[in-house]
């Protein structure tokens, strides 16, 4: 029996820590090449796969690993609070560099140009019949929701990062266990994973992998939590 390229890889990030390599403008490690070697390092220490932000740094990282993407495009629109994945503009240059999966956020705010969720997936959906898509959801309705409309995987990433879901304790157990029982699509739980602690209870549910970054790869983040603890 032939297994696609799909199956592939979802195969691969299977039971796997995917590490977020990601640094924006703002921050010290803003470099593609630091965000390749960041990859780097995740692979050797075990990482399943990689998630990373912008055409640019992806490329990069595909000279140094080989291991599956999860892609995102983070641009400001002036008209609507979402940043991952907004519009078809950042899909069409995330699927010039071959990104084996790509995230959108998949939140039930409106999109740049006053378009729906359903609107724009739909869009995308049929142009791109055999892509990879995840859905960054900060709810469990919107998870359910995602899969309703044929996204192939769902991820917790926005828990916490909306107007709805602003102050929600993380990484959110309730919603990760709700969405690993209630889903027939694969689950990433992403956000607030710190401690071994926060990682032991989140694959003791129905999840496919788990992503983990700023607790790895994002040293001013790190050191002013320790910072913290020492005052």
């Amino acid at each position: 029996m032939t297994v696609s390229r799909n199956e592939q890889i979802l195969q691969k990030i299977k039971g796997g820590l995917i590490v977020s390599c990601q640094a924006l403008k703002t921050e010290p490690l803003y470099s593609s090449y630091i965000m390749s070697r960041m990859a780097f390092a995740a692979k050797e220490g075990g990482a399943a796969g990689i998630r990373a932000n912008t055409p640019e740094d992806i490329r990069e990282i595909k000279k140094a690993v080989d291991l599956p993407i999860i892609a995102l495009y983070k641009v400001d629109y002036p008209d609507s609070p979402i940043y991952i994945t907004p519009t078809e503009k950042e899909v069409e240059e995330l699927i010039e560099v071959n990104s084996e999966i790509i995230a959108l956020d998949a939140t039930n705010r409106v999109r740049p140009g006053g378009m729906s969720l359903d609107e724009f997936f739909g869009k995308i959906r049929k142009k791109y019949p055999d892509q990879l898509f995840m859905a960054d959801c900060a709810t469990f309705e919107e998870g359910m929701h995602a899969q309703e409309i044929g996204f192939d995987i769902v991820g917790t990433t926005m828990s916490g990062y909306t107007e709805d879901t602003k102050g929600v304790s993380l990484p959110n157990h309730t919603m990760i266990k709700r969405l690993g029982d209630a889903l027939n699509v694969p689950l990433i739980a992403e956000g607030g994973i710190w401690e071994l602690q926060d990682l032991k209870l989140v694959v003791k549910e129905k999840v496919h992998a788990v992503v983990i970054g700023s607790a790895i790869t994002r040293p001013r983040e790190i050191t002013a939590r320790y910072v913290k603890a020492i005052s």
